[in-house]
């Protein structure tokens, strides 16, 4: 498996932060999809065009946040992204949120691909390298 980590940076807009002036707790499932996207970017990926040409989607199945230090507007943020565990149907993606040397929050997603029926599906051979899955490992099922 791959262990290619995809950094990707931004600033904190005041909109995601609450009343306590910090970034509200579902703002970094958000970061957590920019993250997995501009990764999937990064290895020569358009998300759209998985869904378009293939017809397939990545279904999160599963989520998790832990929460380190709080974010503040105007903050610079960045998430590192990388595959954690894949087969055929499931990847899991996990992601460090920083800013700076600070560590604000760790996280995983878990996903199934799922094609236009919403049933999962087999991800196309055509992408193993860029989850880090190599033909032998898909032979059989898990």
């Amino acid at each position: 498996m791959s262990t290619r980590i995809h950094e990707v940076s931004f600033r904190v807009r005041y909109a995601e932060t609450d009343r306590m002036g910090v970034v509200y707790h579902a703002n970094y499932l958000v970061w957590m999809e920019i993250g997995r996207v501009e990764f999937c970017r990064a290895a020569g990926i358009r998300y759209r065009d998985v869904e378009d040409q293939d017809g397939l989607a990545l279904a999160v199945v599963e989520a998790q946040c832990r929460f380190r230090a709080p974010a503040r507007y105007d903050d610079e943020v960045t998430v590192k992204t990388w595959v954690s565990a894949v087969r055929r149907k499931v990847v899991e993606f996990s992601y460090e949120v920083r800013s700076g040397e600070r560590v604000l929050a760790t996280g995983t997603t878990k996903h199934v691909w799922v094609g236009r029926d919403f049933r999962p599906a087999a991800l196309p051979a055509k992408y193993y390298p860029a989850f880090g899955l190599e033909p032998a490992e898909t032979a059989h099922p898990r």
